[in-house]
């Protein structure tokens, strides 16, 4: 899939944020190694630990489907700029997919693409458990 069609999926994800609180829509568009895409959106809270990002409601959604091999992810949000994956999500998606590319996007600065590994450099893995 091509990263403009998988921008479009975050878009319309985006769309679905519940951001009462920050008015900080976020949406992400993660595809499989399947070919599958799962989309998610930000979900706020009152209790703002409680709150969810984007990438992992993307993440959790896949999994819960089966998927466990993702490829790639697109990132957008309302804030105007480019919207990298928090420490959290970086993690998370260090688990799925060390290999896979972090795709951001924003009306300013257009596409730009990540490889996983340059934002998290030294994640922790399934190796570091002994």
């Amino acid at each position: 899939m091509e990263n403009r069609e998988l921008i479009a999926k975050a878009k319309k994800a985006m769309e679905n944020a519940y951001a009462p609180y920050s008015h900080f829509q976020v949406g992400a568009a993660l595809l499989a190694k399947d070919g599958r895409v799962f989309t998610g959106c930000n979900v706020e809270n009152a209790t703002y630990g409680a709150a969810i990002c984007a990438e992992r409601t993307a993440v959790t959604k896949a999994v819960s489907e089966g998927a466990r091999e993702f490829v790639k992810i697109a990132i957008v949000s309302s804030g105007g700029d480019l919207t990298p994956p928090c420490g959290i999500c970086r993690q998370v998606l260090f688990e799925f997919m060390k290999e896979g590319q972090v795709v951001l996007w924003s009306e300013k600065e257009g596409e730009q693409v990540f490889p996983l590994l340059a934002l998290l450099p030294l994640g922790f893995g399934s190796e570091n458990i002994k």
